[in-house]
């Protein structure tokens, strides 16, 4: 039977579980307001019973005090950390977005295209259509035509500075998952030496909690957690546990106490994906070398944001089916024909591949190329093939040459995006340029000017090198549906871009160069070639830029940042909501609720006075029985 002496011994357990309940009470209370700490409690449960060999078998042994953990729903901690990676990517989205809209915006305050185009093609050509051969009217004429291509030179410098300003973000981003990544791998070894000793890492574990919070808004995490069993006893649990965090559709970043790094890795001049592309975009790979899947379709978060919006181009990368392999005539270089269907690949105004070189994969198989061009033949019956040939990098570049088995299989240049990022609104700003000078000039170079002499073409672009400027012979003019070949390095419009948009040296020095009609025999009032020039404005059977009028370019533009933004904002807000809604619901489990806590205060105090009590009376029990009773 048990000794007379174990009524205090049960108090005396009472008393433990009722105080470790109160100081964990109390911690609550202390914590209420910290950041991602979860509610804790005293597991308990009766001790076991003790048998005493009487009629009643057994004899209550008190209360034993298990454990103190924390509370929290892993369910809840998944959700939020699925949605907040969406939250992540449309903030980025919007911010962005913001922006490019204000570039774009002519509200009246900053004059933009629809004012300066107005100037140009409505005040400037109206003055000489009075007075054709005015050269005043002339000068002014040529003047806003200035004022237009510095329009397009700002707001190409603009979103190629935003450009800049998003791949440098992306390093930042890159380093912050590095940075979380360490902690979270060096909480999982703190978490595991506590555990392992038999006791709970509570407040560590919310701390990681707190990090793969962070982390979840960069880019999409998957984390599972196994418990780790003794190897000669694969039933028992040592009480550790291995932690993965998979990032960016299941890619490992941290495996318990250790995490893999990422760096970012600038692109070569000669590694370009897209011509408008400023230098230096980043790549990004793991630490030992191999490269970190940045456009798998499963990746979200702020990083995804960013890279969509960097790179971009609504879908249309560069894409066709390998049709010959050959070499240059010295041998030295190969070469890779490639025919291509997609529509905007047919026409060199829409075309935005590097001319600075770049890599290009050939049936899964990367390459570096030099150049490009292209060639269109069209057969008897009306059918068009247009097939793009480029010559590949020397053995420096490329460790090894091409072979025949290629042919046959796609070849691809960059990603396909689906988003109009930086490089699809550069794209269509160089469309614009390139359609509207071709038109342009090719009705002033048909026409003569006031002394009768062949006149010049107005737009041209400026050489990046010196003060030279493109010439734009007739030999590499193109037309969709016709025979031609254009050559990278050829001055083409391809070579046209926003960014070096600008007016015929000659013509800005001397302004009476200006064509204003189609026959020199006519008299200086003629003004039939600049009729022709106000039609192409609105005409768009002169000049379609995407099944509008020239003049309409901003409505298209704006149209496309209008749906992107308000898509962004709404999406945004959406997985906010969403994410506000998911967190009350995991904070209702794990939060502290103060009046919660003052109920617990009273219950564990009454519980430990009556401890007290229990033992006071036990004490006042053996006084009486060792004091009182004997010989």
């Amino acid at each position: 039977m048990p000794s007379q002496f174990f009524g205090l011994n049960i108090a005396y357990t009472g008393l433990l579980a009722s105080n470790a309940a109160l100081n964990t009470t109390a911690n609550n209370i202390s914590n209420v307001h910290t950041e991602g700490y979860s509610r804790q409690q005293v597991n308990q449960q009766a001790a076991n019973a003790i048998r005493v060999f009487q009629t009643y078998g057994c004899a209550g042994a008190g209360v034993e005090t298990l454990s103190i953990e924390r509370i929290r729903d892993d369910f809840y901690d998944g959700k939020y950390w699925d949605n907040k990676s969406f939250v992540g990517q449309y903030d980025m989205k919007q911010y962005d977005m913001k922006q490019i809209e204000t570039y774009f915006d002519d509200d009246g305050k900053n004059a933009g295209f629809q004012t300066i185009f107005d100037k140009f093609m409505v005040t400037g050509l109206g003055e000489l259509l009075k007075d054709p051969d005015s050269a005043t009217a002339k000068s002014q004429f040529v003047g806003f035509a200035g004022a237009l291509t510095e329009y397009f030179n700002g707001l190409a410098g603009n979103v190629e500075q935003l450009q800049k300003d998003v791949n440098q973000e992306i390093k930042l981003k890159v380093d912050e998952i590095n940075s979380l990544a360490g902690e979270i791998a060096t909480l999982n070894k703190q978490i595991n030496t506590i555990e392992l000793a038999g006791s709970k890492a509570n407040e560590l574990r919310d701390r990681r909690t707190v990090l793969l919070d962070q982390l979840s808004e960069i880019i999409d995490i998957e984390v599972t957690e196994t418990p780790i069993t003794d190897s000669n006893n694969p039933e028992r649990e040592t009480g550790g546990t291995r932690c993965l965090v998979k990032v960016a559709g299941g890619q490992l970043l941290v495996d318990a106490s250790e995490f893999r790094g990422l760096e970012c890795v600038a692109r070569k001049s000669y590694e370009k994906i897209n011509q408008t592309d400023i230098d230096g975009l980043y790549e990004i790979y793991w630490e030992d070398g191999q490269r970190f899947n940045l456009y798998n379709a499963a990746m979200t978060g702020s990083l995804r944001g960013l890279l969509e919006m960097r790179d971009g181009n609504n879908g249309e990368n560069f894409t066709g089916q390998i049709s010959a392999i050959g070499m240059t005539p010295d041998g030295r270089q190969d070469t890779v024909s490639i025919t291509v269907t997609k529509e905007y690949l047919k026409d060199l105004n829409k075309c935005n591949l590097s001319d600075q070189g770049g890599i290009i994969n050939l049936g899964n198989q990367e390459f570096y190329y030099d150049s490009w061009e292209l060639n269109c033949t069209v057969d008897g019956n009306g059918e068009a093939t247009y097939t793009y040939t480029f010559t590949l990098s020397d053995h420096e570049k490329n460790s090894t040459r091409i072979t025949n088995d290629r042919v046959g299989k796609v070849a691809t240049i960059g990603a396909e995006l689906r988003y109009q990022g930086v490089p699809y609104y550069m794209s269509q700003m160089n469309e614009w340029v390139r359609t509207f000078s071709a038109k342009f000039n090719d009705i002033l170079t048909s026409g003569v000017d006031s002394n009768g002499n062949p006149g010049t073409y107005m737009f041209t672009g400026k050489l990046a090198t010196d003060d030279a400027q493109f010439q734009f012979p007739s030999g590499t003019r193109f037309d969709t549906g016709s025979n031609f070949s254009v050559n990278v390095s050829d001055d083409s419009y391809y070579r046209l871009t926003a960014k070096n948009f600008g007016i015929v040296t000659a013509l800005g020095l001397d302004a009476t160069l200006l064509a204003n009609r189609y026959d020199a025999g006519d008299g200086v009032e003629q003004n039939d070639l600049l009729t022709d020039l106000r039609v192409l404005v609105t005409d768009k059977n002169k000049l379609d830029y995407r099944g509008a009028s020239a003049s309409e370019f901003l409505q298209c533009i704006l149209s496309d940042i209008a749906l992107n933004a308000a898509g962004a904002n709404s999406l945004y807000q959406t997985y906010k909501d969403i994410s506000n809604s998911i967190d009350t619901q995991r904070i209702s489990i794990s939060g502290v609720d103060e009046d919660e806590e003052a109920i617990n205060l009273v219950k564990y105090q009454n519980a430990y006075s009556l401890a007290s009590k229990m033992i006071q009376t036990l004490t006042e029990v053996y006084d009486r029985l060792i004091l009182e009773t004997g010989v």
